[in-house]
């Protein structure tokens, strides 16, 4: 994970929420626990993913801090650009409007559609995808605040009681039996599972799922 594209993370020590905030400010909370007790256990989680974000808190906060600013090794698409109408003819230099080449697999047929249409293959691969954002921008707020809220739950609530049936709500978008399900865990696993899951409760609502 690039730590540099993180916006915000929380840390967990045990079922307790210990900080919340950008990387850095969550980092120097939890270096001064750590430096307290090094058998100490703690987790954060991007807010965004819920993804695991892995920090090495050995030597002072100065060196933790130095450390996060170094980004992570990327893994770049290794596949040839498209070549299928003018915009990838231009050669070399720098691209408009941020556009980045990927190698795109289609059948013959689709390719002959793509390529009669105004402006090539790209401009109606770029008006298509914007087009399904904008008419599946709500589903798929829904889809992606299930899965974070899951990844954060699997594991943190796991072994918790009513783990499985608080899953099954959250994906059948029942946030009544949610709420009152996940109800008796530890408060802060409780909210903040309540808080990343929110938006697919609340587009549900709106008729977007």
């Amino acid at each position: 994970m690039d730590t540099q594209n993180i916006q915000r993370c929380t840390a967990f020590e045990g079922s307790r929420c210990i900080a919340s905030g950008n990387l850095v400010e969550v980092a120097k909370k939890v270096k001064e626990i750590t430096d307290q007790d090094e058998q100490v256990s703690v987790l954060i989680f991007d807010d965004f993913t819920s993804e695991l974000i892995e920090v090495d808190f050995r030597g002072t906060i100065e060196d933790v801090l130095k450390k996060l600013e170094k980004p992570t090794a990327r893994v770049e698409s290794a596949t040839a650009p498209l070549n299928t109408d003018k915009i990838s003819q231009r050669g070399p230099g720098r691209p408009k409007l941020g556009v980045v080449s990927r190698e795109v697999t289609l059948l013959p047929r689709h390719w002959d559609w793509l390529n009669r249409q105004p402006g090539g293959a790209s401009v109606a691969l770029r008006k298509l995808v914007e087009e399904a954002r904008r008419v599946n921008s709500n589903r798929d707020k829904v889809r992606h605040s299930q899965e974070v809220a899951y990844r954060f739950m699997s594991a943190m609530a796991g072994n918790l009681p009513g783990f499985e049936e608080a899953t099954r709500s959250l994906f059948s978008g029942d946030s009544e039996r949610f709420n009152g399900l996940v109800a008796p865990w530890p408060v802060d696993i409780r909210d903040h599972a309540r808080k990343l899951s929110h938006a697919a409760f609340q587009n549900r609502v709106h008729g977007s799922a």
